[in-house]
């Protein structure tokens, strides 16, 4: 309330509160409007546009503290274009959306770092180019502040990567190239070396950027950013690690790791509609890299006296080198291309989706996304009931026409004309919420803008699967038989689950079916992501208990390849209580398989491998080292015969505590938490000193030691094997489980059995197939005395 109204010469009147603050200016009615000035009791001011008492239009306000803001305002916020002056020096000139910066927008901070780019809630959210004082850059995307997504990297020293970022972190698949053109492709872990990778050294011969980046799945240029990310603060000052000196480019794993930077987003959103595509940064870092590879590989021949340079095939865990093979270029050229002994043309066994041509991944995304969206909105205002008989019955189903104009029901997109049909939607739905998965997350997961991820099939089937950008669920192509299968035993898989929370068994969240113009179909189902963690899977099994053709040939092994039965040559050994568990509960699940008549299930099995904590600061082997007066020392044992024994450690049993656990949810949110026998017999939690706290459940987060025995015919002259004994997280499920004991199968068993032992061959009757499943299990998780 004012208590002083005066005219002044200037045509314009002010007043005065009775809090102390005064305003000058024009009004409508007691309200300011028009132009005029405000001034607070303590000391800041506003001049500018005014609309019914609110700052509205372009204005110019100055705080006490010496900070000042020019710009567009609305509504009594800082809403549009302007710029702000911060009482420490920073500068900001970019978009605003109620006092909090958003859009695009430039801020030089006091210490002389830039970050130019797109953000988000006043963080770094989108692409973005950020410039430190001491010279690094980084262009690509961010997410919360954070470098997330994809991204390149080019510090100071001249060394660039090109690759996945997350939460700040080297996290995933990348290239990263040393000043002296040495090279190492492979993936990451929270800035770690973590998995395989190829270490090129300065000189050697290596792939071309392009192949490069497509064996770790993305394209050589910027225009893309993947969906996969040394940890970094990006309003801090930065400092880069300084680094052992070596003119080899890899003697330090982690050598000139950033320690302060920033953060991606996983999208492609840009700046200005391509920002990603046509900054000159971005092109400038990116030229640089491209013509360096080039570079170096047009010299590597000349450079090698014997002309055959080497390669670095690796093996790390958590930043540790554990395992080396070094070949020559020629050998490890060879080594991937396909063999031919015979000139006969190979032909190629036709996908599912082949229907689609050169747009069947894109087309058959976009057909999933607009199917689930719709089932999912359709089914969840219906109330939450208990299923009945009818909603396993073939009636139980939701139609819809998806033209491409759109229609009274479905959008527009942009996808070819297709019709959708979704099988027992109330029972799925049930499915869903007996796994605690809300709708909402459910669709942003598999629907939202970041799409899915296609991935290599690891078997002989022809499917194409999909993963969501959360890694939460997977999404498989099925067969017409594979579809009558599930939908004959849905009503007792239904049962199965709902008395077993623990199961082991894939757990199926929805089942669908697509129908393009002509009667074309693909069938697909969703289901839960065995692997979801962020714990990083090393090796992967598909365990059958069968021999025959159960093995990998080893020149086709990757770092993604599923291995099988006769590759793994690990023992685990478990906690007395989660091993009866376990077998417990492979038990009931085979039971049930069987009842259903299904064979050619497999255990998938996911390691997750610690470095021993003795070893966090051996990054490097000495033997693959050319200058020692480098290489770190080491705190382990040293044997008689002079090799490295350091017995395993870094993975607790704790008291399990509910409020220190992540309770996200997920796949794995169901089931219960388990008791171990070390700890007394209570529930437990796996403490990863370093890393976090985890809910230990059947198949999820479960401790174990892998004992590995090197036979004499298995050892290389020119590969080194640090351990035997490993500290491992397993993850497990039981996959696969949708093939009947049908004729086919029986003229299959009667077939191999005239060329292998018929106990050996995968196509057995149901009984014994469970049986031989869980005695090979048992043997390679034999019980401790």
């Amino acid at each position: 309330m004012s208590n002083l109204l005066i005219m002044e010469d200037t045509g314009r009147l002010k007043k005065s509160f009775t809090n102390g603050d005064i305003y000058v200016g024009n009004f409508e009615g007691e309200l300011p409007h028009g132009k005029g000035k405000y001034i607070w009791l303590d000391g800041t001011v506003y001049e500018g546009d005014w609309e019914e008492g609110k700052m509205t239009g372009k204005g110019y306000i100055v705080w006490p503290s010496g900070a000042k803001s020019e710009g567009d305002f609305s509504g009594g916020y800082l809403h549009g274009f302007g710029t702000f002056t911060g009482h420490d020096g920073s500068v900001y000139r970019g978009n605003w959306r109620m006092n909090i910066r958003h859009g695009l927008g430039r801020k030089e901070y006091p210490n002389s770092d830039i970050y130019d780019g797109s953000w988000k809630e006043g963080v770094h959210e989108g692409s973005g180019r950020y410039s430190w004082n001491s010279g690094n850059i980084y262009i690509g995307s961010w997410k919360d502040g954070k470098m997330s997504g994809r991204g390149v990297m080019k510090w100071m020293n001249g060394d660039i990567y090109d690759g996945s970022w997350l939460n700040g972190y080297r996290h995933g698949s990348g290239v990263y190239m040393f000043a002296d053109g040495g090279h190492y492709s492979g993936t990451w872990s929270k800035g770690l070396k973590d998995g395989k990778g190829k270490f090129y050294p300065a000189g050697s011969k290596h792939p071309s950027l392009r192949r490069m980046c497509s064996n770790l799945g993305y394209d050589d240029n910027t225009k893309g950013l993947p969906s996969q990310g040394s940890s970094i603060n990006s309003e801090g000052s930065e400092t880069s690690k300084p680094r052992v000196k070596r003119s080899l480019s890899e003697r330090i794993s982690v050598g000139g790791l950033l320690r302060s930077s920033g953060r991606i987003s996983h999208r492609t959103s840009s700046l200005d509609g391509n920002w990603s595509q046509r900054h000159p940064s971005v092109e400038s870092i990116s030229n640089d890299f491209s013509s360096k590879l080039l570079h170096d590989s047009d010299e590597s021949q000349s450079d090698m006296p014997d002309g055959s340079p080497v390669v670095y095939e690796r093996e790390y865990m958590q930043g540790v080198l554990m395992k080396e093979t070094v070949r020559n270029y020629t050998e490890q050229t060879r080594k991937g291309k396909p063999r031919n002994k015979h000139s006969v043309k190979e032909v190629k066994k036709k996908s599912c989706v082949d229907i689609f041509e050169g747009h069947r991944s894109y087309y058959l995304m976009l057909n999933l996304q607009l199917g689930i969206r719709y089932t999912v909105g359709k089914i969840t205002p219906v109330p939450m009931r208990e299923v009945r008989s009818s909603d396993f019955g073939d009636r139980a189903r939701i139609r819809m026409y998806f033209p491409r104009k759109g229609s009274q029901f479905t959008p527009p997109h942009n996808s070819i004309d297709f019709s959708w049909k979704d099988y027992c939607p109330m029972v799925f739905r049930n499915l869903r919420e007996m796994f605690k998965l809300d709708a909402a997350e459910y669709m942003m997961s598999i629907c939202g803008d970041d799409g899915l991820r296609e991935r290599s099939s690891p078997g002989k089937s022809g499917s194409i699967f999909y993963l969501s950008h959360d890694d939460r669920f997977f999404i498989k192509t099925l067969k017409k038989t594979e579809l009558k299968v599930l939908l004959r035993m849905l009503h007792e898989y239904y049962i199965h689950v709902k008395k077993h929370e623990n199961t082991l068994i894939t757990k199926f969240f929805g089942l669908h079916r697509i129908t393009l113009r002509g009667g074309r179909k693909v069938r697909f189902v969703v289901m839960g992501n065995m692997f979801c963690t962020e714990l990083r899977i090393h090796r992967s099994y598909d365990l059958k208990g069968s021999t025959v053709g159960r093995c990998t040939d080893k020149d086709k092994i990757k770092e993604n390849t599923t291995l099988k039965d006769l590759d793994l040559s690990f023992e685990f050994q478990m906690d007395k209580l989660l091993r009866e568990y376990l077998f417990k509960q492979i038990s009931i699940d085979c039971e049930f398989l069987e009842s259903q008549q299904i064979i050619d299930y497999s255990l998938l099995l996911g390691l997750h491998f610690r470095a021993p904590e003795h070893l966090k600061a051996l990054l490097e082997l000495p033997t693959t080292a050319t200058n020692s007066d480098s290489l770190p020392r080491t705190d382990g044992i040293i044997g008689s015969q002079g090799e490295i024994i350091i017995p395993p450690k870094g993975l607790l049993l704790v008291t399990h505590e509910p409020s220190f656990v992540s309770t996200a949810p997920g796949p794995h949110i169901r089931g219960s938490t388990l008791r171990a026998f070390s700890v007394g017999d209570k529930e437990v939690d796996l403490l990863i000193p370093g890393t976090g706290r985890f809910k230990v459940q059947l198949g999820v987060n479960m401790p174990a030691q892998a004992n590995h025995k090197l036979l004499d015919n298995e050892c290389d002259s020119n590969e080194v094997e640090l351990f035997e004994v490993y500290d491992v997280v397993l993850y497990m499920g039981i996959i696969d489980i949708l093939q009947e004991y049908n004729v086919k199968k029986k003229i299959e068993h009667a077939f191999k059995s005239l060329q292998f032992d018929p106990q050996l061959i995968s196509a057995v009757e149901p009984k014994f197939y469970a049986s031989r499943f869980i005695n090979f299990l048992k043997k390679k998780f034999p019980q401790q005395p």
